[in-house]
């Protein structure tokens, strides 16, 4: 029996390290775009080598090939910006890097449940737009009336309360109501998994986010090849066109904060007053 492609890149997923990363950024990079000669020799390997990034960065070979083969696990700041110059790394790349090349990472395992403050949902119940609390894990902390309607209506509204949550990354990839949510949900799939990877790299010593990212990689052959190029962005604002099972298409903003409480980030959406969409939110809301 043929094994399933997210089952042997299990082991893979479920590691974010220093050397993992900096050999998918060393790959993506062509000689051309890093200000080398391609010359006339045959590239055995996608983009530089080794000895050429570690010239770039003004290392040693030897120094950088134990940062790529995990033998050294962490790197001075300077060491990491003359790293992130070379390999073209845009910021949110760059603060990445730096968060796994930091020394002393905590280990000792972090399976805790996320709480939500008595204050953040009162909050959510006064604002008048969508809204939800998520934690580092995609878990659904809390939603108001409006952003339970809008992302999960299938679901019931006091999940987020009950023993597994409502989970962002699992819905996008394995839910096929919220899926069809998304008129681009490739878009949505990959701020998705590069918000796991990232989070990964925060709490690499969660057994709870390691499980998840783990079982997405079997249960989603889409997410293993997402998660295998290591995606990063900066999970702040978005333009989400959506086509929702009740009010019909609706495109509206979806601006996220980070709260101060254990890793937790706080969603908007939101329509410009006078518009369509803001009519459909409206329409929405007379549902609850």
């Amino acid at each position: 029996m043929q094994a399933q492609p997210g089952a042997a890149l299990h082991h893979e997923v479920v590691i974010n390290d220093l050397g993992g990363f900096l050999r998918s950024r060393r790959e993506r990079l062509g000689p051309v775009e890093a200000g080398i000669a391609p010359g006339h020799t045959r590239r055995r390997v996608p983009g530089l080598r080794r000895e050429e990034l570690a010239e770039l960065a003004g290392v040693s070979v030897g120094y950088y090939t134990r940062l790529e083969r995990g033998v050294s696990t962490s790197a001075s700041a300077a060491v990491i910006d003359s790293l992130a110059a070379a390999l073209r790394l845009d910021p949110a790349e760059h603060d990445h890097l730096r968060v796994l090349a930091a020394p002393h990472r905590p280990s000792r395992p972090q399976a805790r449940r996320s709480r939500v403050r008595p204050s953040v949902r009162e909050l959510l119940a006064a604002l008048t737009m969508p809204a939800v609390v998520i934690d580092h894990r995609a878990e659904v902390l809390a939603w108001n009336g409006l952003g339970h309607l809008l992302l999960a209506g299938h679901v019931a509204f006091t999940a987020p309360d009950g023993r597994v949550r409502p989970n962002i990354a699992r819905m996008v990839f394995l839910d096929p109501h919220h899926r069809a949510l998304y008129r681009d949900w490739r878009a949505k799939a990959l701020v998705t998994t590069a918000a796991l990877h990232q989070a990964v790299a925060r709490h690499p010593a969660d057994p709870v986010l390691e499980q998840l990212v783990g079982q997405l990689a079997v249960d989603s052959v889409e997410f293993a090849r997402m998660w295998a190029r290591r995606p990063v962005k900066t999970c702040s604002y978005y333009v989400r066109e959506m086509d929702h099972p009740v009010v019909g298409r609706v495109t509206l903003a979806n601006e996220t904060v980070t709260l101060p409480d254990e890793d937790q980030q706080l969603g908007l959406f939101y329509a410009q007053a006078g518009t369509a969409d803001a009519d459909a939110l409206a329409l929405l809301g007379q549902l609850r």
